[in-house]
């Protein structure tokens, strides 16, 4: 079958371990099912992928993509959940920590089909294209946990988003906004600062700048850049999320002091469960709220899309089809 897969590492120039070809039809184990791609989105773990993060040479080639949106092996359509977990874990599977996302132990979704377990499919509502709802497993996901799950965040409460542009900081803009929230977002970027306010954001502002309030709440998946303007954000009592860190992990200064005087919170959040999938499914459906989608391509032209996401240039998602 046609599939974009690794067949090596690179830290320096990732995408030379890139390769669109073909590989063997999966078959699926006891438990698992086959689901027939439509369409799949790029994330940036496909390119920390690329560089050996989270995925063992001896598990080359590995065919790349978490999310996912097709027919199961009964013609329904359905949406793809990318968390694995053990077959003995019960409860939240973010919490397994034996699990894993598609394409670390399990070949990926970048391919005509993909087998995962039974209850990792969700069913997809009429009023979503394929292209959208394979958007929503991974990014989309990860920022409905973070708002409404880890932040705990309820109508009426204020929400910073720092370096909107991102799959995650584009999906927190609208959920937020969607979820009754007052939202400010920040960008380095004019272009992305304004797409930040047609997306629902109430006020934007540059990288690291003063903001008219204090909020309840940071989602921060930048990190290092930006890690001190978050916590100085925060009023007293506030929370902040963090589910990334594309800037780096070690900030200059952790602002320790005002997280303990200020009895501040700071929760770490990864993707989100199925039943939570399950709800920003249904919340889609009945909001009209949709992802934002930079562009769509044919798979065939994956090098493409991962050149683009490499380099920053994209606004929302990447999308390939088949």
């Amino acid at each position: 079958m046609f599939a974009v897969y690794a067949q090596g590492f690179s830290t320096e120039d990732p995408l030379s371990g890139l390769v669109v070809g073909e590989r063997p039809d999966p078959v699926a184990p006891d438990g698992w099912t086959t689901v027939t791609v439509k369409a799949a989105s790029l994330n940036h773990h496909d390119i920390w992928s690329l560089k050996g993060v989270g995925l063992r040479e001896e598990a080359l080639p590995m065919i790349l993509g978490c999310d996912a949106a097709g027919y199961d092996e009964d013609g329904n359509e359905v949406v793809v959940h990318a968390v694995v977990s053990d077959p003995s874990w019960t409860g939240d599977e973010t919490l397994d920590p034996k699990r894993s996302l598609l394409s670390e132990r399990h070949q990926g979704t970048f391919a005509d089909k993909v087998v995962v377990p039974k209850g990792n499919v969700v069913p997809k509502p009429k009023s979503l294209s394929f292209e959208e709802a394979a958007c929503l497993p991974t990014a989309w996901l990860t920022a409905y946990r973070m708002l409404f799950t880890q932040g705990g965040l309820k109508p009426g409460d204020s929400v910073l988003v720092q370096g909107a542009g991102g799959g995650v900081a584009t999906a927190l803009i609208a959920l937020a906004r969607a979820g009754g929230l007052r939202v400010y977002a920040t960008s380095r970027d004019e272009g992305k600062r304004k797409r930040a306010l047609e997306l629902g954001a109430h006020d934007v502002f540059e990288s690291n700048a003063r903001l008219p309030e204090r909020v309840d709440a940071v989602m921060e998946t930048v990190g290092k850049a930006t890690w001190s303007h978050s916590v100085k954000s925060l009023r007293p009592g506030g929370t902040l999320v963090i589910s990334g860190a594309t800037s780096g992990p070690n900030p200059d200064n952790a602002e320790l002091t005002r997280v303990f005087f200020l009895q501040l919170r700071v929760i770490g959040s990864t993707m989100g469960t199925r039943l939570e999938l399950g709800s920003l499914v249904n919340l889609l459906d009945v909001s009209g709220v949709r992802p934002v989608i930079d562009q769509v391509m044919p798979m065939d032209d994956a090098h493409e899309g991962f050149a683009a996401m490499a380099k920053g240039d994209v606004f929302g998602k990447v999308v390939f089809t088949r």
